[in-house]
């Protein structure tokens, strides 16, 4: 079908150009004391982050910040941090949606690379590997932005 025939839209396009690791951090400040077998589990505190950079007319990085920390007893076991990015086109997006698809779905297209480099570097210092459930950014999109509009109504309420 030619575009004049569809009313001369064309199809939304989402391409992954490339993806990279920009940024692996991983301490591990008690080894040797705490590898190995634990009497509890340890507490995991995990941040995600995205952020968006336009590289040209149709080109994004996005790149998802994920930091895991492990504790026990308010002693660390290890501390992972990743930077991971993709190199997105978008064609004939709506401007409308370019912000969704830039912070939910183009994340969720790298999620599962960064989760197993997370998993691996974990293992790789002597720990059982980190396996993150999948996140739902979503959610994480819906909470920013009642964040940024609730800082927004803050702001503009006089003193």
């Amino acid at each position: 079908m030619s575009d004049q025939a569809n009313g001369g839209t064309q199809a939304a396009q989402l391409r992954v150009l490339m993806q990279y690791v920009k940024d692996l951090s991983f301490e591990n400040p008690n080894a040797p004391q705490t590898l190995g077998p634990v009497n509890e589990q340890p507490a995991i505190n995990l941040r995600v982050d995205v952020g968006v950079k336009r590289m040209a007319e149709t080109d994004f990085e996005v790149a998802l910040k994920i930091g895991a920390e492990a504790l026990i007893k308010e002693k660390p076991m290890f501390v992972a941090e990743i930077e991971y990015a993709g190199l997105f086109r978008l064609v004939n997006v709506p401007e409308a949606d370019l912000e969704a698809v830039l912070v939910i779905e183009c994340p969720r297209q790298i999620f599962p690379f960064a989760r197993r480099i997370l998993a691996d570097v974990t293992r790789d210092g002597g720990f059982p590997p980190l396996l993150i459930d999948p996140i739902d950014f979503i959610s994480l999109y819906q909470q920013r932005r009642d964040q940024m509009a609730q800082q927004v109504e803050g702001a503009a309420k006089p003193n």
